[in-house]
């Protein structure tokens, strides 16, 4: 399953600079496409769809047609407190960066380079990229991971391989690498211990949505993105 998802995404960015390069501008190398944080998000979206599609048709051959009950969604009555859990995640661990090595410079500040660039990354980053990577990980992956090494085992796991996924974002810089595992952890012990992928989605979000909420504030409403890195 991991490897048809990274063909996925590296496929439909590869198909979504092709289609962005035939319509907007034949004229220059398509490679320039390529590099466009837009074309990027947009061919990430187009595979997370697909790869959704491909984990719902395989949960619901194996559970009956019961896809919500088998990757426990089960949304939670109290759900501002995993909001707030997500906003506290973020101000306990982000803080971390300045006491932690960091580079100066990483393949994700490109995303950040224009406001509309900004704008764009904040928005998937958001609202589409923790529904995919909770139902990946935390409903899909971390069951299985469960069932076969148990309740510890699954969580560290589950935590190393989602680290793992931003690591060529984040230069493999353990630092950074470091607080992504521990949101890792957060989130799989408490979709674990709540039984509830719901809920992980919100705390998600959250905590992404802080985090782009302060660059905003930093950065004078994505205005002045010379400030990103200072």
């Amino acid at each position: 399953m991991a490897f048809i998802t990274f063909f996925t995404v590296i496929a439909c960015i590869f198909g979504t600079a092709y289609v962005a390069h035939a319509r907007f501008s034949p004229s220059n190398p398509w490679t320039d496409s390529l590099k466009s944080p837009g074309v990027i998000v947009a061919g990430q979206l187009v595979a997370y769809v697909l790869i959704l599609m491909l984990m719902y048709t395989l949960v619901r051959n194996h559970s009956s047609g019961r896809v919500l009950e088998s990757i426990r969604w089960n949304w939670p009555i109290n759900w501002t407190l995993y909001l707030a859990a997500g906003i506290g995640l973020a101000i306990v661990l982000v803080p971390l960066g300045n006491v932690l090595p960091m580079p100066k410079n990483v393949p994700i500040d490109e995303f950040f380079r224009t406001a509309r660039d900004a704008y764009v990354l904040s928005l998937f980053g958001v609202l589409f990229a923790p529904v995919f990577e909770e139902v990946f990980f935390r409903g899909f992956l971390y069951p299985v991971v469960a069932r076969r090494l148990g309740f510890y085992p699954a969580i560290v796991i589950t935590a190393i391989l989602f680290a793992s996924i931003h690591a060529t974002q984040l230069k493999y810089s353990w630092g950074p690498v470091l607080i992504i595992f521990l949101v890792g952890i957060a989130l799989t012990t408490v979709r674990a211990l709540k039984k509830s992928l719901s809920a992980t989605i919100l705390m998600h979000m959250a905590y992404n949505g802080t985090i782009f909420i302060s660059t905003y504030i930093a950065t004078d409403g994505f205005r002045h993105m010379e400030k990103f890195n200072q």
